[in-house]
């Protein structure tokens, strides 16, 4: 699901009631490097992140902005918590600022990662009109083509999790895949691998589903995961149900193994 991050292109707004990707925030991090392709990996890369230790150095929180349509949050760093060792992306409402009613949580990576084995633990939401994600994502934010990969638990249906990826801006490629299990209920862990001619995810160590081809994203991304409610995508998320509130998505850690295609 980062974070997001970023100007929407005018077609994928036009398209507002289409399945969308955790797209990410407008604005750049300052001092941060532009991405590099894919390709170019190498074994330092490689990280393990247990939440349990708080908040690790190589990430942080998105914090004052909202991305526009389809995101009816505003992300806020108060709304990422690391409590009972886990890490929480949470929603609620929000009276800090009068662009959108709601607050949410996103959690990403300072630098960009290419080709490897992605992973997470996570809890979902349970919510009508919410997204729990995992993804990478690089675009116009970064000066960088829209490159993204994504993991979604809708809200809606908490049996069932979306897979999807962009290249230069060009989606469509959702597949939804039954869980056989409810992931609000337990931690489950959910990865992909990315190479150049395929991308393949992965649900609690069993492969879910591959696509192969070759338009495949290039561009390294940043690492994401983030809480969101959306707004005029009710025929996707549901209408977004908000006498619950506040609600989470928790995670226990994050992982990236670098390869070398």
């Amino acid at each position: 699901m980062k974070m997001k991050k970023h100007m929407l292109a005018a077609a994928v707004l036009a398209a507002a009631l289409s399945p969308l990707a955790s797209v990410a925030p407008a604005q750049p991090v300052a001092g941060i490097a532009y991405a590099s392709p894919a390709a170019e990996t190498q074994a330092s890369d490689a990280f393990s992140v247990d939440f349990k230790k708080g908040c690790p150095a190589l990430f942080e929180a998105s914090d004052g902005w909202t991305n526009g349509n389809p995101f009816n949050v505003f992300w806020h760093k108060s709304n990422v918590t690391f409590e009972d060792g886990l890490m929480q992306l949470i929603i609620d409402n929000d009276d800090q600022q009068s662009q959108v009613p709601y607050s949410g949580g996103e959690f990403r990576s300072k630098q960009f990662y290419g080709y490897g084995r992605y992973e997470v633990s996570m809890k979902a939401m349970k919510n009508d009109g919410v997204v729990s994600s995992f993804f990478t994502y690089t675009g116009p934010s970064d000066s960088n083509p829209w490159d993204e990969i994504d993991v979604e638990v809708l809200g809606k249906d908490t049996t069932k999790v979306q897979f999807n990826y962009f290249r230069n801006g060009q989606g469509g490629h959702e597949h939804m895949y039954d869980l056989g299990f409810d992931a609000s209920e337990d931690f489950h862990t959910y990865a992909f691998e990315w190479h150049k001619d395929k991308i393949i995810w992965f649900v609690d160590g069993k492969e879910a589903y591959r696509i192969e081809g070759a338009n495949m994203p290039v561009t390294k991304g940043k690492i994401m995961m983030n809480a969101w409610a959306g707004k005029n995508v009710d025929a996707w998320l549901k209408a977004f149900d908000d006498s619950n509130l506040p609600i989470m998505a928790e995670y226990q850690w994050v992982k990236y193994t670098p390869s070398e295609d």
